[in-house]
């Protein structure tokens, strides 16, 4: 008697990783599992397009920044469905592992980004009715690195304190 082999089917495609960044920009992602990466990887674009039509930075440099975003969440999503099927050969099941995606920090569960979210969509609001300018909104931009910078210190000195 012949035994039968059975081969089993990698748990993610590549090409079709690859095939979907190609059409929309994080869905490769999102198709990987990487939904917190996914949703920024859809993100980035569509706020580089808006910097570039309202005429925002040197229109060059954003051009080329959307481009090279493009070509890395393109490899990025087949390099990831890659790894996990690699894992997966090894012997290690999809769900025994954990896919590297947005630092813990952005998983805590508290109400920060919420917050952030809504003041920021406030501010988006006024500015569609003409209150506050959109230029006044960009020139203020790096507030939001300073405002996650001091959110991620805080957890990290948090944490620090748990240890302890």
């Amino acid at each position: 008697m012949e035994e039968k082999v059975i081969v089993k089917r990698p748990p993610k495609s590549p090409f079709l990783a690859g095939f979907l960044s190609l059409i929309v920009p994080g869905a490769g992602t999102l198709y990987n599992g990487q939904t917190t990466k996914g949703i920024v990887y859809i993100l980035t674009p569509i706020v580089l397009i808006t910097m570039l039509a309202h005429g925002k930075g040197s229109a060059v440099f954003l051009a080329l920044l959307l481009a090279g975003f493009y070509a890395y969440q393109f490899i990025d999503a087949i390099m990831t469905a890659t790894a996990i099927n690699r894992r997966a050969l090894v012997g290690k099941e999809e769900e025994e592992f954990k896919i590297d995606e947005v630092p813990e920090a952005l998983k805590s569960g508290s109400i920060f980004w919420g917050t952030v979210l809504i003041v920021l969509g406030g501010i988006l609001l006024l500015a569609n009715f003409n209150i506050i300018s959109y230029s006044t909104i960009f020139d203020f931009w790096p507030l939001i690195l300073i405002v996650i910078a001091l959110k991620l210190i805080t957890d990290y000195f948090t944490e620090k304190k748990k240890e302890s």
